[in-house]
């Protein structure tokens, strides 16, 4: 019995120091003849830590307008109405690092605010480095690994947002798994990107966001309004209050809530030299075979499936220059946005916030 009540005790204790050490911060050591339990009572912290205050808001602007569009003006406008820092030309992340890296202050920072009017097939209209691709994943990933992009300081911590504005970017996971590592610093900040669509200055509203719908066509071969409004009704079903085939006559939201179309194109281009080739150079009677001898090129046709953009959807031409073969393919997209309304009571926007996991993707 003795000997039963022996053993008992020692695997009692040997239990209670197993759990302890399992417990501890690695970087932690116990000392020698130091009993468990006093050394427990001296690694607790018992001194009020300060709540660490983060900088104000910031705002990068990383592009400017062209022609008729505003986009970049409105955002501008929305933010300085916020008291927000604004930050002028900053086309790369490259920069945008080293301007944080050269105003980084004993305050961490709390919101930055990058924006970019962006088309979701095409990645970001921002640069990698300066002068350099524009940014997709692939890139972007190509730039780190090279180490071509600066490393951000310990000016941010687990709290700091650094919050994309740019339309659908929340979808491309690639990519803003990418921009976590983009952003790698000693304590990690969140980022943030929504997949639907930014809008700044509406009619009704300085901020909102929509939820974008697609249909394509080769551009210059529109099959007419008809047509593309079954096309996208059998694509959404889902959607019941879109009126499809009147609101592609309807470029502009006029009442809270409506759904409008918007258009856009995406140009492709390939240049295949032929110079050192024992191939001859092909020609084409017509846009199947072009599209048949892109299929069987693995880089070209990896470049149109990463679009997810039907090849067919696609107007394609060629051109021999000496003996580069150049091949030119264009799409025009139109994307039908919805506003996102609350669900009940009067018509009223859902408010752009960016804690809301519903609205932005979080990485």
């Amino acid at each position: 019995m003795k000997t039963l009540f022996k053993i008992s005790i020692f695997v009692l204790a040997l239990f209670l120091s197993t759990s302890l050490l399992i417990n501890c911060d690695q970087s932690s050591t116990i000392k020698k003849n130091t009993p468990t339990i006093a050394s427990t009572e001296n690694t607790l912290d018992y001194t009020i830590k300060e709540e660490v205050l983060s900088r104000n808001p910031l705002v990068f602007i990383t592009g400017f307008d062209k022609g008729t569009e505003t986009y970049y003006n409105n955002a501008r406008a929305y933010f300085e109405e916020q008291q927000f820092e604004i930050v002028e030309d900053q086309y790369s992340l490259e920069e945008i690092i080293n301007w944080l890296n050269s105003n980084e202050s004993e305050k961490p920072y709390g919101e930055i605010h990058i924006v970019n009017n962006s088309n979701p097939f095409k990645g970001l209209s921002l640069e990698t480095v300066i002068k350099g691709e524009k940014i997709t994943a692939e890139t972007l990933r190509k730039n780190i690994t090279k180490g071509t992009l600066p490393i951000l300081r310990e000016s941010v911590n687990a709290n700091s947002k650094i919050i994309f504005h740019a339309n659908g970017l929340g979808e491309n996971k690639e990519l803003m798994n990418t921009f976590k590592d983009a952003f790698c610093s000693d304590e990690m900040p969140n980022v943030i990107a929504s997949p639907y669509y930014s809008i700044f200055n509406g009619d009704f509203t300085q901020h909102y966001l929509a939820k974008p719908h697609y249909v394509f066509y080769p551009t210059a071969y529109s099959p007419g309004k008809v047509d593309l409004s079954k096309e996208i009704a059998a694509k959404y079903p889902e959607e019941k209050d879109i009126d499809w085939l009147n609101v592609l006559y309807n470029d502009e939201e006029r009442f809270v809530g409506e759904a409008y179309t918007k258009q856009f194109t995406i140009p492709l281009k390939f240049e295949l030299d032929y110079h050192n080739s024992d191939n001859e150079i092909p020609t084409f009677e017509n846009q199947d075979e072009l599209m048949d001898f892109i299929e069987l090129q693995e880089v070209l046709y990896a470049d149109v499936k990463q679009l997810n953009i039907p090849i067919e959807k696609f107007r394609w031409s060629y051109q021999l220059k000496n003996s580069t073969l150049i091949i030119k393919g264009k799409t025009t997209g139109l994307v039908v946005l919805k506003p996102l309304i609350k669900p009940y009571g009067e018509l009223e926007y859902i408010t752009p916030d960016t804690n809301n996991k519903r609205l932005y993707a979080m990485k």
